[in-house]
């Protein structure tokens, strides 16, 4: 208690409003209360998190006109390409093809929501003004994730509650299986922090004990093989970036590695039946024709089927969130089926199921061109710089902690992103915003306390 009374001080304000916002922001959609709010052809669905977006934003506007926008400075390198990407992306909605596109409204409905949910990461900064700001808000994450992993147990042990999939299978609790994953990354990464970094001095243990068992525990229910694998390149430069700070044990190392292998041994007897089938479909063992849709050979058809879409449309792609277009990949289906003759008809897209590509680098080359590729990696890679700053110049070992474990995550999260399409307003789009604000805001205040 007096640790928290430590935290909690009239400075606080916007850490702490961050952190109610949490549990707004990681919560599916269809167990929101919304308002429908019709415009023109098309509707746009406010909701509870749309809400606490905006009470973010305003109190980020507030804090900016009164404290100064200097904090942002630091983290140019992240706005620059970010504003570019979201040009880039509004020209994409508004060229004539996504203009004479039947759906546009829609479309334009959607890109107002990633704007929406992007502004997010430069309200991050202005509010989380000191490390211990950093740490209400990671605590806020962690506590949300182990109350989603709970639920998801419960889902897997029979409880049928929020859309519950079967029993001893991957669970959604009440966010979906990617976001439940998105969410865990944070503290999984948190987690993977504090097993080489805490006895240097990280604060709060049963903060790092909670994540570590929620954000394990939340990746290997979520049952997302991308996340695994991007938890586990997480860690691998989380290795490599803690080696010349805080110098861990070969203990540590180890246990890392443990930590890596449990979740991906979770999610790979979780996902044991997807995975078999895939191996099947790549012709390493049987040769049994599937009577079923399969996830993954799903998905590498509707990713061949994205690749054909850019080759023909390579610098600009063909309009934003278009390759999901009967008109446009209908001209790749002969050849997808030719390719893929063992997949079964329905995994196809068709009139009627739009799957999209279901990858975001895949579809963004697609609808973006190599132009919205680049400028999307750039934002990456800048978060994961900033984060990488931060740790170099962090004036404590908690600051270094939060720089190492945001790094993480976000190569978590950018393993993820490979499973999903472009889809704005999510829980995943909010953990990486908050993710990419939480870099930024780590770089401002490492010059405000180490005067860097």
């Amino acid at each position: 208690m007096r640790a928290l009374r430590d935290l909690i001080d009239r400075d606080a304000t916007g850490a702490l409003l961050l952190a109610f916002a949490i549990p707004f922001l990681f919560f599916h959609e269809k167990y929101q209360l919304e308002l429908t709010v019709d415009l023109g052809s098309t509707s746009a669905d406010i909701r509870l998190s749309d809400l606490a977006v905006l009470v973010v934003l305003l109190a980020a506007a507030i804090y900016a006109a009164r404290k100064g926008r200097s904090r942002l400075g630091p983290g140019r390198i992240l706005w620059i390409p970010g504003t570019a990407l979201l040009v880039w992306l509004a020209f994409q909605a508004l060229r004539p093809a996504s203009v004479d596109d039947a759906r546009f409204e829609d479309h334009l409905v959607s890109y107002v929501k990633l704007i929406e949910y992007a502004l997010l990461a430069v309200a991050v900064p202005l509010l989380v003004r000191r490390t211990q700001d950093l740490t209400i808000v990671l605590g806020s994450l962690v506590l949300w994730s182990a109350i989603a992993s709970t639920v998801a147990l419960a889902q897997f042990f029979g409880l049928d509650v929020f859309d519950a999939w079967n029993a001893g299978w991957r669970q959604p609790s009440f966010l979906g299986h990617h976001d439940l994953a998105a969410l865990s990354a944070v503290s999984a990464a948190l987690a993977a922090t504090g097993i080489l970094c805490l006895r240097t001095g990280l604060p709060a243990p049963a903060l790092w004990a909670t994540a570590l068992v929620a954000g394990a525990l939340g990746l290997m229910l979520a049952g997302s093989v991308a996340a695994a694998g991007g938890f586990a390149l997480g860690a691998l430069v989380l290795g490599l970036a803690a080696r010349g700070r805080f110098e861990p044990s070969p203990r540590r190392f180890l246990a890392l590695f443990a930590l890596v292998l449990v979740v991906a041994g979770g999610v790979t007897a979780i996902r044991a039946d997807s995975l078999e089938q895939f191996v099947r479909f790549l012709g390493v063992r049987g040769d049994e024709r599937p009577q079923g849709v399969e996830t993954y050979s799903q998905r590498t058809v509707l990713a061949y089927i994205g690749l054909r879409i850019w080759e023909d449309n390579p610098v600009v792609g063909v309009g934003w969130q278009r390759s999901a277009r009967e008109d446009v990949f209908e001209p790749y289906l002969e050849d997808a089926r030719e390719r893929f003759p063992d997949v079964v008809d329905f995994a196809f897209p068709a009139a009627g199921r739009e799957w999209g590509v279901q990858n975001l680098y895949i579809q963004m080359l697609a609808d973006a061109g190599i132009v919205g590729l680049l400028l999307l990696l750039a934002v990456g890679v800048s978060g994961v710089v900033l984060a990488l700053r931060t740790v170099t110049y962090a004036p404590n070992p908690w600051a270094t902690g939060v720089g190492l474990a945001v790094m993480c995550a976000l190569l978590t999260l950018a393993g993820e992103w490979a499973s999903l399409g472009i889809v704005a307003g999510i829980p995943l789009q909010a953990a990486t915003c908050l993710l990419l604000g939480l870099a930024a805001a780590g770089g401002a205040t490492v010059e405000e306390e180490a005067g860097v």
